[in-house]
């Protein structure tokens, strides 16, 4: 199943003050932990509970989509003992929240590249995405073994599969349903905690025109109060896709006229 928005870049998408779809890079768990004198894995382990408070103040909040960078490609390069734990840690949260979400109405997704994952870990995946298919509360995305330009590569080669006719004649429309979250808009609101400022290989097409927030805030310590603080600033931004803030505003100046006609239509 596709997702029916049109992109960013073909049209200009309809913004609200409240972000539709928040893509977070959680970073920041090992210096957490290295500033309590205690191994990292126990910032991994603090911040699940952070996870968990963005689900809720996303709900709180109205907002739509939800995407988290978990594990990139990239992160294989860590320590083998801290990457056994993480998968340990996934397997087990894999295994205790999935019935939580689908209690609350949250649909859940894993994208990235599966195959290195354990054959359990994908089943409970598998499980968990058919389980909460029909939920609309949330959509909670997990990035798992993903990178940006992996996701490029893999929505070419499925494109070039299934409609090779289109190998030198194609247009965005093509590719763009074969990317890992074609269900779901681009990102309005990009988050990064933990004071680092850049996007690390995450969503690299669906972010073209996301506004962007940066946070020293470190990622166990991630709360609705760091999130509000991120739409804060994100309904300070003025979304231009690529116009002036002369044309917005005329425009803004012609909704408001249409809104004033109606209500008088309706009173007279």
């Amino acid at each position: 199943m596709y997702f029916t928005s049109p992109s960013s870049t073909k049209i200009i998408p309809e913004t609200d003050m409240v972000p539709q779809h928040v893509a977070i890079i959680m970073d920041g768990n090992g210096r957490w932990a290295k500033s309590r004198l205690l191994p990292r894995i126990a910032g991994h382990k603090r911040g699940i509970e952070a996870v968990r408070s963005a689900v809720k103040a996303c709900i709180e909040n109205g907002v739509s989509y939800l995407t988290l960078f978990a594990f990139s490609s990239e992160n294989w390069r860590r320590p083998p003992e801290e990457i056994s734990y993480l998968m340990q840690l996934f397997n087990t949260v894999l295994e205790q929240e999935i019935i939580k979400l689908h209690e609350n109405g949250i649909r859940f997704k894993v994208i990235g590249d599966l195959a290195r994952f354990e054959p359990r870990i994908i089943e409970f995946i598998r499980n968990g995405e058919q389980m909460t298919a029909s939920n609309t509360r949330l959509t909670l995305t997990i990035a798992a073994n993903y990178g940006g330009r992996w996701d490029i590569m893999q929505a070419v080669r499925k494109m070039y599969v299934q409609t090779p006719e289109l190998t030198n004649n194609f247009v965005e429309e093509d590719l763009s349903q074969h990317f890992a979250m074609s269900y779901a808009p681009e990102p309005d609101l990009f988050i990064r905690t933990g004071g680092e400022q850049r996007i690390s290989n995450f969503l690299l097409w669906s972010l073209a025109y996301t506004e962007l927030y940066f946070t020293d805030t470190l990622w166990p310590d991630f709360n609705k109060d760091t999130l509000d603080l991120a739409i804060q600033s994100y309904q300070q931004r003025e979304r231009r896709f690529g116009r002036t803030s002369e044309k917005i505003q005329k425009k803004k100046y012609l909704d408001l006229q249409q809104v004033i006609s109606m209500y008088y239509i309706q009173v007279l």
